[in-house]
């Protein structure tokens, strides 16, 4: 079983945005030294509790950093780009750091209507016109336009020796059907609270057989995981983390992510105690065996070639040891 991470670079309660960068540069060291595939580090904008709002300037130095994992976008969000611009930036990506770029591609806003206006202008039509850009997107990276087409002599230099990787990110039928037809690799984003991810991973596994038999479908599944060394610990670790999204919610607090303390002493209404049951029961939790057994029964229902682990805490730390303490147990 291949295992790979996504980074939301969360800020902890008490840190700086740079601390949580740097504590995300490092966590793709430990990843590399762990034999994780891959690590991927998410875009978000003017959102309380994340760091990174431009992974591309995050893979630099990340990529500088490690040797053997690959890296990239979890995802970069098309709809505010022009193609062109970043098919540049990951051949220079790819330029750096040869056979190690991943180029995932989402259609979330990643943020408010207001700063998606700020940063595209309309969100909506540029949604609408994400499968024209993706295929303009692969033209320039692969250097495939028609001989007569408006951009068949621009080149988004440098071009590297070993093309990144595109993939395709969602969380519903639509997205899937969308990388099928586009005969591009698909993560499903469970983490998320999507329904019936087993059925929209088959949908696309089966559509892309239909249209490309002469290829292989590739898919990742993004859970999310928090490992201790024990059952009880990992359920406190967890709680800063549901804690977080109520009070995100509700528009309390300073968006950082809460320390365990303030979890575990937090007055919950019902409401409130019922919403932690349900991110818990989308969230797998637990010691390192448990965790290893939970991914083998969803990797008996998905049958998927690899998992992508999200993981937020309040300490750095102990999202560090959830990692090394499943890649111990599974790598």
């Amino acid at each position: 079983m291949k295992l790979s991470i996504l980074d939301q670079s969360p800020i902890a309660s008490g840190k700086t945005p740079q601390e949580a960068l740097q504590a995300s540069a490092d966590l793709a060291v430990l990843a590399d030294r762990l034999g994780y595939t891959r690590y991927w580090i998410a875009e978000h904008h003017d959102m309380a509790g994340l760091a990174c709002p431009n992974p591309d300037v995050m893979l630099g130095m990340v990529g500088a950093r490690t040797s053997q994992i690959r890296i990239g976008a979890g995802a970069v969000l098309l709809p505010h780009y022009k193609p062109f611009r970043v098919a540049e930036t990951y051949n220079l990506l790819a330029t750096l750091y040869p056979g190690r770029i991943d180029l995932g591609i989402g259609r979330a806003p990643g943020g408010s209507a207001e700063a998606s206006q700020a940063l595209s202008g309309n969100f909506l039509q540029n949604v609408r016109d994400v499968p024209e850009k993706i295929d303009e997107l692969q033209n320039f990276l692969h250097s495939s336009f028609d001989k007569d087409a408006m951009y068949a002599r621009v080149k988004p230099t440098p071009v590297p020796s070993v093309e990144p990787k595109p993939w395709m990110l969602g969380t519903s039928d639509k997205s899937a059907i969308a990388a099928a037809e586009k005969g591009l690799p698909y993560v499903f984003g469970q983490f998320m609270g999507a329904q019936d991810g087993p059925a929209i991973t088959k949908t696309y596994k089966d559509k892309f057989r239909e249209q490309h038999p002469e290829q292989t479908p590739e898919t990742i599944v993004t859970v999310a995981v928090v490992c201790a060394d024990t059952t009880e610990e990992a359920h406190d670790l967890a709680l800063s983390n549901q804690l977080w999204r109520i009070k995100g919610d509700k528009g309390e607090g300073d968006g950082k992510i809460p320390e365990v303390h303030e979890a575990k002493s937090y007055t919950y209404t019902d409401d409130e105690k019922d919403t932690i049951q349900t991110m818990a029961d989308k969230t797998i939790i637990g010691n390192p065996q448990e965790v290893k057994q939970q991914l083998n029964e969803l990797q008996s229902i998905y049958q998927v070639d690899e998992w992508m682990i999200v993981t937020i805490t309040h300490s750095y730390e102990a999202r560090a040891k959830s990692y090394e303490l499943i890649a111990r147990e599974m790598l």
